[in-house]
């Protein structure tokens, strides 16, 4: 019996990019899943940042 091929849906982490520089502690971070064919780079969201209460853009990380 032939092994089943990975699928195209892998798991990413997006983590903020202003919440670094505003110098204040935690950090804001989500997990979601991308498709690698179709987005290839990496994946700019913008999600809400509960420490500073507002929307900012979210980097996928490694």
């Amino acid at each position: 019996m032939a092994k089943k091929a990975k699928g195209n849906r892998i798991q990413v982490i997006l983590q903020c990019t202003e919440h670094k520089e505003s110098g204040m502690a935690g950090m804001s971070r989500y997990i979601t899943t991308k498709n690698r064919k179709n987005t290839p780079d990496r994946m700019e969201l913008k999600k809400f940042n509960p420490v500073l209460k507002r929307y900012t853009v979210h980097k996928e990380i490694k």
